[in-house]
C-alpha cells in the first residue's frame, strides 16, 4: 500500500465519530489532530495490475501465432517430401579404430620409457626399453662361435687344397713309375732273348728280371698312392661339407640372438597416438604383458549400429552425413564401406537363445562400418570411442546387384 492510501485512510478514521467510553473521553492530542487534517489528500488512485488487454491485440496474436505454426508445419512437411522420406538415421554410431597393443617379446626389466602418453609417434620410435646385458652377452657368444666355425672351414679348405696337391703328386709318381717299368720291361726280354742265344749271361738275365720286378711294385706303389691321396681328398671333403652344414645353425643362432637384442627396444608399429600407458622404469615384464596401445587416429571409422528394418536401403557406397556430438557444430560427408554379416547378438559371448519360454520380438541392430574421409581422419580431432549420429541419404544408394 502507497503511503498516500494509508494518509487518506487515517484521515477518515479521525473524523468518524467515536462512540463513548472510558478509552475516549481522555482529550486527544493536538499535535496529532493537526497533521491529520493538514494531510493532503488523494483522489486518484492506480489502475489495477491485472487489467486485461484489447480484444483486438490478443486476436491479432492468436493470428500471428497460427501463421508460424503454419509455416513451420509446411517447412516441415517440405523438407520431408522431399529429403527426409529418403533419410535413415541412427544416433546408436561410434568412432572406431584398430588399435596396436604393445607387448614385449621377451622377459626383463624396463630401463627406459621414452614414450610418454597422448604423445603422437612415428613407427619406428623406441617406445621403451628392457635392460640387454644378458642379450649383448649371448650375441656376443653366438658370433664368436660362428667366427670359430668359419675359421674351421677355411682350415679345412686348406688342407683340401693338399689333397689335391697329393693327388697331382701321386698321378706324377704313377707316370714315372710306369715308365720305368716299360723300360724295365723291355731291357728283361730282350735279356731272355740274348740269354736264349748264349749272348747274355745268367747273371745278366736275373739282374733284368730283379729290375723289371722292382719297377713293377714302384708303379703298384705309386697306383696305391693315388687312391690313398684320392681317400684322404674325400675325406677333407666331407669334413668341410660337415663344417659347412653346421654353419647355417650358428648362423641362425646368431641372427636369434641378435634379434633377441632387438627385441629389448620395443617400438612403434604404426604412426599414432600413445594411449593407455602402464608401464614404469624399473618394472619387470613378461612375454605379452600389455604396455600401452599405439592408436592410429588416421585409420579411424564410423562404426554405425542401424536396425534391420533400415539395412535394406543401405548398401556400400550410400552417402552419409555424420554429425559428432562433441563438436555440434562439425559435420562431415562419408560413405558406407560393408555391412556386417550378422547382428551384433549373434558375435556375443552367450548369444540369446529363444527356442523355449516366452518371447518378446526386439528389433535387432547391424553393425555398418562408414569410411571416414582421409581430410577429416588427418585432421586427428575424432578419437575412437566418440558418439555421433549418422544419417544416410538412400536416393544415392547404388542399385542392388541380385
Amino acid at each position: 500500500m502507497s503511503m498516500p492510501d494509508r494518509t487518506v485512510r487515517s484521515i477518515r478514521r479521525t473524523r468518524r465519530p467515536s462512540r463513548p467510553s472510558l478509552s475516549t473521553s481522555l482529550p486527544m492530542p493536538r499535535d496529532s489532530l493537526q497533521s491529520s487534517d493538514t494531510a493532503p489528500a488523494r483522489t486518484d488512485t492506480a489502475p489495477p495490475a491485472n487489467q486485461k488487454a484489447p480484444p483486438g491485440r490478443k486476436r491479432f496474436i492468436l493470428i500471428g501465432l497460427g501463421v508460424v505454426a503454419f509455416i513451420a508445419l509446411l517447412a516441415f512437411g517440405w523438407h520431408y517430401w522431399t529429403t527426409g522420406r529418403f533419410e535413415v538415421s541412427t544416433d546408436d554410431a561410434y568412432v572406431r579404430v584398430d588399435f596396436a597393443i604393445l607387448a614385449p617379446k621377451t622377459a626383463g626389466y624396463v630401463a627406459t620409457v621414452p614414450a610418454v602418453a597422448n604423445q603422437a609417434v612415428h613407427a619406428g620410435d623406441p617406445l621403451v626399453t628392457l635392460e640387454d646385458g644378458d642379450a649383448r652377452d649371448a650375441l656376443a657368444q653366438a658370433e664368436a662361435q660362428l667366427a670359430v666355425q668359419r675359421a674351421s672351414i677355411q682350415r679345412i679348405e686348406s688342407q683340401e687344397a693338399a689333397a689335391a696337391t697329393s693327388i697331382t703328386q701321386a698321378e706324377a709318381q704313377v707316370t714315372a713309375a710306369e715308365a720305368v717299368s716299360v723300360q724295365a720291361a723291355a731291357d728283361l726280354t730282350r735279356y731272355i732273348r740274348l740269354a736264349q742265344t748264349d749272348a747274355a749271361s745268367a747273371q745278366r738275365l736275373e739282374s733284368a728280371r730283379a729290375t723289371a720286378a722292382t719297377a713293377e711294385a714302384s708303379l703298384a706303389e705309386a697306383r696305391a698312392g693315388i687312391t690313398a691321396a684320392e681317400a684322404n681328398a674325400r675325406v677333407v671333403s666331407a669334413q668341410k661339407a660337415e663344417a659347412e652344414a653346421m654353419v647355417p645353425g650358428l648362423t641362425a643362432q646368431r641372427d636369434q640372438a641378435a634379434r633377441v637384442l632387438d627385441e629389448t627396444v620395443l617400438r612403434a608399429p604404426v604412426d599414432g597416438v600413445v594411449g593407455n600407458l602402464s608401464v614404469a622404469i624399473g618394472d619387470y615384464v613378461t612375454p605379452g604383458k600389455r604396455l600401452m596401445a599405439v592408436v592410429p587416429l588416421r585409420d579411424s571409422y564410423i562404426e554405425a549400429n542401424f536396425k534391420e528394418t533400415q539395412i535394406e536401403k543401405l548398401l556400400p557406397g550410400t552417402h552419409v552425413r555424420v554429425e559428432v556430438d562433441a563438436y555440434p557444430d562439425r559435420s562431415f560427408d562419408a560413405t558406407v564401406m560393408g555391412i556386417s554379416p550378422a547382428s551384433g547378438a549373434v558375435f556375443s559371448l552367450l548369444p540369446p537363445e529363444n527356442a523355449t519360454g516366452n518371447f518378446t520380438k526386439v528389433v535387432q541392430r547391424l553393425p555398418v562400418r562408414i569410411h571416414v574421409p582421409d581430410d577429416v581422419a588427418e585432421a586427428g580431432w575424432l578419437r575412437p570411442g566418440m558418439s555421433v549420429v549418422v544419417t544416410a541419404d538412400t536416393r544415392t544408394t547404388p542399385p542392388r546387384q541380385d
